[in-house]
């Protein structure tokens, strides 16, 4: 036990001394990296999302003109054959979510790594996404932004140590791009992808991401993201938000979001179960027919939607329903279960697609619907639970709860609303764990790599 412990510490120690050297020695190159693996990640995340919403608009017009049994079941079906297709002949690595696959080479799994994977998962993931399948763009950016990372640092013929630290710096770069969050894809990078907390370490990371979130908001002001807004071509750089919701915090507070926290720890674990199990299902039922796989589940994803009302038809619209508070009870509670299970059914296809998009909507559904019923048996409204909800979801599923707090801060940008998210992320992600150590990245890590 000794030796394994004096082995492992001498391991980061010239690990920590191969990166200082590389510093020293090439300190112009490697900064002019870690730029470019921002943009890399910015250019990647922003295409994605731009991407998808022009094809999910597309899909949207075909709805107005045809019958939504028609389209929606086609278009799936469609969409997981030819994202399916891409996958399977051209980088079997590209399909999943991405974040378990950047935290399964970090932790030395034999997992490929290069710009064709990230290619692949931008091309596959915008298809299935963007033609129905309910998974969210940040899974993709964080595998795309390491992949970008992992080329950059071979073309700088650098040491092992630093590939790990600049895949993981490009991981959370992707985070950033996608989220504009770029303090949020630094905390990520530390907290769920390195568990490093090095000077150096720090200093790497920090550049990359506030490099990508730079780079984001220079691609919106060219006209590449038309659905951002964090740069004016005549005022410059700008303070981006996506909500303004009017944020009161009372001592009563503490004991409702303590309690929120608590009830969004048991549904997250719930829902990593049923994800892992769904998982576990789709390989054990398809094994290698993978292409089929992704085709059977497009058309059920697609069939089961077409049976909704048009509100479900747009996850964007309804994710503004709720994280304004305009959704009433019913629809809180029917788009936590609508979005639980096909979310399982999407996530056990395979499909290029993250979850923390997905989480943010059932959070803030759970937190939305919690708040709904405080005020219905108590007569105060509590306005912090629906940011609070997404937060403790993401904190919960992850087992990241700083990361978690930054990610739902900036969808609002308020500093009021740090201390209620950081109360039910930490609440949430307790109770999580007291059911189960692991998160779900890394269950699918031991399913994914357990012979690897």
């Amino acid at each position: 036990m000794n030796k394994k412990f004096e082995y492992k510490n001498s391991y980061v120690i010239y690990s920590h001394k191969s990166i200082r050297y590389l510093l020293q020695q090439k300190w112009l190159i490697v900064t002019f990296a870690l730029i470019l693996t921002g943009f890399g990640a910015a250019i990647t995340g922003v295409l994605f999302k731009t991407g998808v919403h022009q094809l999910d608009d597309w899909r949207l017009e075909l709805l107005k003109r045809f019958p939504v049994w028609i389209v929606l079941p086609t278009i799936g079906g469609l969409g997981g054959f030819i994202s399916g297709t891409l996958i399977e002949k051209v980088s079997p690595a590209a399909g999943g979510s991405g974040v378990s696959q950047i935290m399964a080479y970090l932790r030395h799994k034999k997992v490929p790594m290069n710009i064709k994977v990230g290619l692949v998962k931008l091309i596959s993931g915008i298809i299935a996404i963007g033609s129905g399948f309910p998974l969210g763009p940040e899974g993709p950016s964080v595998q795309m932004g390491g992949s970008v990372a992992w080329q950059m640092a071979k073309w700088l013929k650098a040491p092992i140590a630093f590939r790990r630290v600049i895949v993981a710096a490009g991981g959370g770069a992707g985070i950033a791009a996608i989220f504009s969050a770029p303090i949020g894809g630094f905390i990520y990078a530390i907290e769920e992808l390195l568990n490093s907390a090095r000077p150096v370490v720090l200093l790497l990371v920090v550049i990359t991401t506030f490099w990508a979130d730079t780079w984001a908001d220079v691609f919106q002001a060219i006209g590449l993201d038309t659905n951002a807004g964090g740069f004016d071509n005549i005022l410059g750089f700008q303070l981006q938000r996506e909500y303004t919701p009017k944020i009161d915090f009372l001592p009563v507070d503490l004991f409702y979001l303590i309690l929120l926290g608590i009830i969004i720890g048991i549904l997250a674990e719930i829902y990593c179960r049923y994800i892992i199990t769904m998982q576990k299902k789709g390989n054990a039922w398809f094994k290698n027919k993978f292409i089929f796989r992704m085709t059977l589940s497009g058309i059920i994803i697609g069939s089961f939607y077409s049976a909704l009302p048009d509100t479900f038809h747009h996850l964007n619209e309804l994710q503004n329903l709720i994280a304004e508070g305009e959704a009433t009870l019913f629809l809180s509670l029917s788009t936590f279960i609508i979005l639980f299970i096909s979310t399982g059914i999407a996530a056990a296809s395979g499909a290029p697609g993250g979850l923390f998009y997905p989480m943010l909507i059932l959070g803030g559904s759970i937190g939305l619907a919690s708040g709904i019923w405080i005020e219905n048996f108590t007569g105060y409204v509590p306005n912090t639970f629906i940011f609070a909800g997404m937060g403790g979801f993401i904190a919960a599923c992850s087992r990241t709860p700083i990361t978690a707090m930054f990610l739902a801060f900036a969808l609002t940008k308020d500093l009021l609303i740090l201390k209620p998210l950081l109360i039910a992320c930490i609440a949430s992600f307790l109770t999580s764990r007291l059911l189960n150590e692991h998160s779900i990245y890394e269950r699918q890590i031991s399913m994914e790599y357990s012979d690897k």
